[in-house]
């Protein structure tokens, strides 16, 4: 079997991600293509799509979620996700039991004794007049039948586990702040989500694997299941391997793949990226040492956002006062320098609207 070396493994993950080379395709087809992108920090995915697309234009993204093609909403490891609707409809019933225990697993105690089916359907009730609601309105509403488990818990469990909802604008729209409000998923996007196959087959995790390869491959079962945060796609595996390719990593796991996807040289070049906060080409695998040493990996679970230099986790970047400060990791060269200060200032210029092209980067360590 074909041995893949971290380097390898890189540029197909650079590829897969739109990282390798910036995509000529439609907002809304990236975000498919991708699965998703991460975005419980509501910025962010502006920043992940300007990295990976030509021309983006945010106003695009901010247009598709006012029209409902995208929309905010719990969904992989129970985080917040910004994905098509059609992808949010189709994924949400098989996330379903994965988010109640993610929940469960920080609020057990405060939970126990509490009929989730019961709150579910109290929560539905509140929820039926089709208003916006913020979760401390749902569990102010909730706490009266249900006083021991308190607010948090009853709100968690009803937002971000029992009810399919999605985020409403403004939040998430371009250089926007505002709270969060949730309606039911079926009502903001015309139509109830899909129900689980009857007949026990599992067609959604065939596809999530199918979709999870396409953007992160190759890769092993365990990075899939750190992506999505499902245990039982097994079964979905193995109902669908004949479909696909197998290599190993150099520690000797079995890597899975599309037989067609992209698996570039591995002296291909790779350009500087700037990546927001957790961003899944990262957060994607439970193996990161593709991308980011394991020294610095605690970065990638901190919400640093990261810059890739020869396609690795070379330095953290913020914004203070218009200025993009990149922080090294280690020594750059001065190609390195020149080149990061070159896509910090393009990057400074989006976030500013093309006010500022200006850039700090600061001392290499020793």
């Amino acid at each position: 079997m074909t041995v893949l070396d971290t380097r390898a493994l890189n540029r197909a993950t650079l590829a897969r991600q739109l990282l390798l080379d910036r995509a000529d395709v439609p907002v809304l087809d990236a975000v498919a293509h991708l699965g998703g992108l991460q975005a419980q920090e509501p910025q962010e995915p502006f920043v992940g799509l300007w990295s990976r697309l030509r021309a983006f234009d945010p106003a695009v993204l901010s247009d598709q979620l006012i029209r409902r093609s995208v929309v905010r909403t719990h969904l992989m490891r129970r985080t917040v996700h910004l994905v098509t609707a059609g992808d949010a409809l189709a994924w949400r019933a098989r996330h379903e039991a994965m988010l109640r225990q993610r929940v469960l697993g920080v609020y057990r105690r405060e939970l126990d004794g509490v009929d989730l089916d019961e709150l579910a359907a109290a929560g539905q009730a509140v929820m039926a007049d089709g208003e916006p609601h913020s979760m401390t309105e749902l569990a102010r509403a909730l706490v009266e039948r249900w006083p021991a488990p308190g607010p948090r818990a009853l709100g968690e469990m009803v937002i971000a586990a029992l009810l399919p909802v999605a985020q409403l604008p403004p939040r998430g729209l371009w250089r926007t702040r505002a709270g969060v409000r949730n309606v039911l998923l079926s009502s903001w996007l015309g139509r109830e989500i899909d129900p689980p196959s009857p007949d026990g087959s599992d067609p959604v995790g065939q596809a999530l694997v199918r979709r999870y390869l396409a953007a992160f491959g190759p890769a092993a079962s365990a990075d899939l299941r750190a992506w999505c945060g499902l245990a039982g796609l097994p079964a979905a595996v193995a109902a669908i391997r004949e479909e696909l390719v197998t290599f190993r990593d150099e520690r000797g796991r079995e890597l899975l793949d599309l037989p067609d996807a992209p698996r570039p040289d591995p002296d291909t070049p790779a350009p500087v990226r700037f990546l927001p906060a957790f961003d899944n080409a990262i957060l994607g695998y439970h193996d990161r040492s593709r991308i980011i040493d394991d020294a610095h990996r605690g970065l990638s679970v901190a919400g640093a956002r990261v810059v890739l230099v020869d396609g690795r986790v070379a330095a953290t970047w913020n914004v203070e006062a218009g200025t993009v400060i990149v922080t090294p990791l280690g020594r750059f060269s001065r190609a390195d320098r020149t080149t990061v200060a070159e896509q910090g200032q393009a990057l400074a210029s989006f976030l500013s609207d093309n006010d500022s092209h200006r850039i700090q980067i600061a001392a290499s360590p020793c």
